[in-house]
């Protein structure tokens, strides 16, 4: 069976439209390790459609905490929580994301959105006794901790390396094979959005400042 692995939509509708594109019809099942939600203008649309995806099994991230009100954005760094005040009164589908499982098993790894809440980088320090997949970054990397593996397929909508890519992951659960994918998407349709929608500066600044996209958007 072939799996899509992905995290970290955001929101962003376009970016998940170029996924979806790129791999319904090639893949068995979809499992996504979690944060649909926030940053982007579409978290409704996102929601629907991951969750009518073939075989999707949807975990929850910290995003889906902020948006369920189970998780204080106040912990949050501002930027994080202005985001948060301007999306989540008009989130229509708390029903969709209530209850959303927070682990799931794939071959040979763990699946979580991330291991004990940490922001695990591909240089972090971390000891482990499994092999996990997890997102939450937004960075693709492949790393080996305590002669274990940690896979992190990278963001959909929020590529913390290159804004205008969709990264994800195949698994192969009869081969055990796995493969990272990479594919652009029209940033500048997300972009204008956020603008059309009146996004606050700061938030607006934040798309803005992504180095390759500077000279572009303006900020």
């Amino acid at each position: 069976m072939k799996v899509a692995v992905f995290s970290d939509v955001h929101g962003n509708l376009p970016a998940l439209e170029c996924f979806i594109a790129a791999t319904l019809g090639t893949v068995d099942a979809y499992l996504c390790l979690g944060d649909v939600v926030n940053y982007g203008p579409w978290s409704d649309e996102c929601v629907d459609r991951v969750l009518d995806l073939p075989h999707i099994t949807l975990l929850e991230g910290n995003h889906e905490r902020l948006f369920l009100g189970t998780e204080d954005p106040s912990h949050e760094p501002p930027l994080v929580q202005a985001f948060v005040a301007h999306l989540r009164p008009t989130f229509t589908r708390i029903d969709r994301i209530a209850n959303l499982p927070v682990r799931a098993r794939l071959g040979p790894f763990e699946c979580v959105h991330t291991i004990d809440d940490r922001t695990i980088y591909a240089d972090t320090a971390v000891e482990i006794n499994q092999n996990y997949l997890i997102g939450h970054t937004h960075h693709q990397y492949a790393i080996e901790r305590s002669r274990f593996a940690i896979l992190n397929p990278g963001s959909i909508g929020q590529n913390r390396k290159w804004i205008d890519r969709v990264d994800y992951m195949l698994f192969d659960t009869d081969s055990g094979g796995w493969m990272f994918h990479s594919e652009p998407y029209n940033f500048e349709l997300f972009f204008a959005e956020l603008r059309a929608r009146r996004y606050p500066e700061a938030c607006l600044a934040y798309y803005a400042g992504k180095p390759e996209w500077r000279l572009v958007v303006g900020p």
